[in-house]
């Protein structure tokens, strides 16, 4: 007896790849397991396509130089190329995406937080946002930084390291209290 697992369409994270430098190769694998929508932006396309990774969608104003033939253009237009991807996934459904990026600027993500779960890959960094109440279990000594800003955050399970950086004190959970809808936090890979 075998088992599959039948996956749906949009079941699964989409994969907005922006830039792929210094992105391990086994943990792109983990990313495409499920084969999700992928979208990126041209000069990653062609990265991609030299790996044999199916494209779903390359966003550009430009419509020709196709490298599969099955690739459907999302336009940019006036928006940003991040703009362009979140507003084409939160109209399609997708509930998440996981992005992969060379540059981040929190600014960017932040009118998306509470439309699309986001979760960014940036620099050996997993980026999140998280509701007030959120509490993850994690070995001790790992390093947790708070990236939005917020006036009373409290903290259990961690210990203050430097301005918005914490580390976990032991085994175990740790928790954030804030005030804010959501905060972005992020942890090393």
């Amino acid at each position: 007896m075998s088992s599959h697992h039948i996956v749906r369409e949009k079941q699964e994270p989409a994969l907005l790849v922006l830039g792929l430098d210094g992105f391990d190769d086994e943990q792109l694998g983990q990313l495409l397991e499920w084969s999700p929508t992928i979208i990126t932006t041209p000069i990653t396309a062609e990265k991609l396509n030299v790996q044999g990774i199916k494209i779903d969608w390359i966003i550009t104003d430009e419509t020709d130089g196709d490298l599969q033939s099955d690739i459907k253009h999302l336009p940019v237009g006036d928006k940003t190329i991040i703009a362009a991807a979140m507003d084409h996934l939160i109209e399609k459904g997708y509930p998440a995406v996981n992005i992969v990026t060379d540059e981040f600027e929190l600014a960017e993500y932040l009118p998306f937080a509470d439309k699309i779960n986001l979760v960014i890959f940036y620099r050996q960094q997993k980026i999140y946002a998280v509701p007030s109440g959120f509490n993850k279990w994690k070995p001790g000594g790992e390093e947790i930084r708070i990236l939005s800003s917020t006036d009373q955050l409290k903290t259990a399970g961690l210990e203050k390291s430097d301005a918005d950086v914490y580390i976990t004190s032991a085994d175990g959970f740790f928790s954030l209290e804030f005030n804010e809808p959501f905060l972005f936090i992020s942890e090393k890979l």
